[in-house]
């Protein structure tokens, strides 16, 4: 199936739907079928709100309207953030285009509840849970009435394939990890700083939302997956980005970083992106808007359980050509929480392309 008949499909789906979304995975065009909807339905739609989470994703809106020749459309187009969403008039607006609608929140009902016009949800990774807050957001104001994920992508010819290997690696025991509490530090291994902070969930000791947050930041701060990655890197030739968790440890694990507190970052994505260097280390910036040509190879640093967060970074590796494959490495600690995390950030995915391996800090 091309992508042209994706897009027909979905947008018939939406024919007699005032309110629904439509689930549409990495390189289908979703952003392109939003403005299919309203230039279709351009006596209906003289005042348009375009809603997404982030304002890097307004500029994907007004490139794909350039490049298909929809700029007109532009005209009749205002953007909003998610967080500004209920400071909006809900009368002042014909029709509203929730872009990934799965931020969808309660605080969202101030404007949704008023709202009377029409909606059209998009998205590549729906609410997991309808019982979630965000499951039940989408359930009310946008139901699904069309699915078309990434693997169905890859299996029609319109994406490459791609292989996840998962490298399980162990705490470190050896006393070299410098923690920080209640003002004052000292040195310990990462092994018994986590099992400090898990025993202490364990009993319930404290502010249990607090402990988990400790607990998570410190997963991130522990050297051993840099250790790892820089390892790794070695190894790998071909074009590679790499998503860090802080600008510093971005800008420790490659020359050349992008994030903002880099003057350098566009001349280095630019350079990236020509191909003249071939490893490039980010923090959030990359994970929408941005396609980086001849991309093979990634390594996700931390999953948090998000498959969002997750999806969204490997759908950087999927611009291939389709008879190509990107290698997706994810790095995680065996025996923690981590493990849950990366297992949660990779249900939607196809397991039999998941390899999970115990790399005990080498290199196989």
């Amino acid at each position: 199936m091309e992508r042209e008949e994706i897009q027909e499909q979905a947008l018939k789906a939406t024919e007699g739907r005032r309110r629904c979304s439509v689930v549409l995975g990495t390189g289908v065009g979703k952003t392109l079928v939003g403005l299919l909807h309203i230039e279709r339905n351009t006596n209906a739609m003289q005042n348009v709100l375009v809603v997404a989470p982030k304002k890097s994703i307004f500029q994907s809106w007004s490139d794909d309207a350039v490049k298909f020749g929809k700029q007109d459309i532009l005209e009749r187009i205002t953007f909003s953030t998610y967080i500004g969403l209920p400071k909006r008039d809900p009368n002042a607006y014909d029709y509203v285009y929730l872009d990934e609608c799965h931020s969808l929140l309660d605080s969202h009902r101030t404007f949704l509840d008023v709202y009377k016009g029409g909606i059209l949800g998009l998205t590549g990774t729906p609410p997991k849970h309808r019982g979630s807050e965000k499951g039940i957001m989408v359930a009310q104001f946008c139901s699904v009435v069309y699915t078309f994920k990434a693997d169905d992508a890859i299996e029609n010819g319109i994406i490459n394939d791609y292989q996840i290997i998962v490298h399980e690696l162990q705490l470190n025991k050896c006393k070299g990890y410098q923690a920080v509490m209640k003002n004052r530090s000292f040195i310990t291994s990462e092994y018994d700083n986590y099992v400090y902070w898990s025993r202490r969930i364990d009993v319930g000791s404290g502010n249990m939302h607090m402990l988990r947050v400790m607990r998570m930041k410190a997963l991130m701060e522990y050297n051993t997956k840099e250790k790892y990655t820089k390892e790794l890197m070695k190894s790998i030739n071909t074009k590679c980005i790499v998503f860090a968790n802080t600008q510093d440890q971005a800008d420790k694990l490659c020359r050349y970083s992008y994030h903002s507190g880099n003057k350098s970052s566009e001349d280095n994505l630019l350079l990236f992106k020509e191909g003249k260097i071939k490893q490039l280390s980010c923090v959030l910036q990359l994970n929408e808007g941005i396609n980086i040509p001849e991309l093979r190879q990634g390594i996700i640093m931390h999953a948090y359980g998000n498959e969002r967060k997750a999806a969204q970074r490997i759908g950087r590796l999927l611009r291939l050509n389709p008879n190509e494959k990107a290698i997706v490495h994810i790095l995680c600690y065996m025996d923690t929480v981590d493990e849950k995390w990366v297992r949660e950030a990779l249900e939607g995915f196809d397991q039999e392309k998941i390899l999970w391996r115990n790399y005990d800090l080498k290199l196989n």
